[in-house]
């Protein structure tokens, strides 16, 4: 099976993330994604607890999409470099895509091995608002469609709202939306 890893810290999962996904599943040969929530952020930014995050991110309904728990149970230190080991132990029939934002481009040298992990597996670019899809490296291909929708909704801002008492609801799933109330994330 074609698999996408769509990693991230998922503080919190948004509309965004679904949006990726869906076209992803619409526009390539991708069979699946995995939705591959950070046990801890690469450059050690703050987060929301892993129990939160992944919590919100099993709230992500799409089909053909799952959560892979690998980094978590694996406690990684979020260079996915150290992901493909395991990837390939566990599932060693599957190809593996991953997935990024064009916004993850101007620093993706600072990427544990990023050099190696171009060797080691595909990126899959998929363009974001406000970041040209600049530089490609080799092993990257930029996901192109005539109804490919962009748009820049991102985890920081959907707690920059929530900072200042604006809205989210619809930039998270209503489930997302409940979810952070409830547990009073990011206030």
């Amino acid at each position: 099976m074609n698999i996408g890893i769509l990693g991230g810290s998922f503080n919190p999962p948004h509309i965004g993330h679904l949006l990726v996904a869906q076209q992803v599943l619409d526009f390539t040969n991708l069979e699946e994604i995995w939705w591959l929530p950070a046990y801890r952020h690469t450059f050690d930014k703050p987060l929301a607890s892993v129990a939160h995050r992944l919590a919100m991110t099993r709230l992500l309904n799409l089909p053909k999409t799952k959560v892979s728990t690998l980094e978590i149970d694996h406690q990684l230190d979020g260079n996915t470099i150290t992901l493909i080991p395991l990837l390939h132990k566990h599932y060693p029939k599957h190809k593996f895509t991953f997935i990024i934002g064009t916004d993850q481009l101007p620093t993706f040298t600072k990427w544990g091995r990023w050099q190696e992990l171009l060797q080691e597996l595909p990126f899959l670019v998929v363009p974001r608002a406000g970041f040209p899809a600049q530089p490609l490296y080799d092993g990257m291909r930029l996901l192109v469609h005539s109804q490919l929708i962009v748009t820049n909704i991102s985890s920081t801002k959907i707690r920059e709202r929530i900072k200042k008492k604006l809205s989210i609801d619809n930039f998270v799933p209503e489930e997302i939306t409940a979810y952070i109330s409830t547990h009073q994330l990011y206030g």
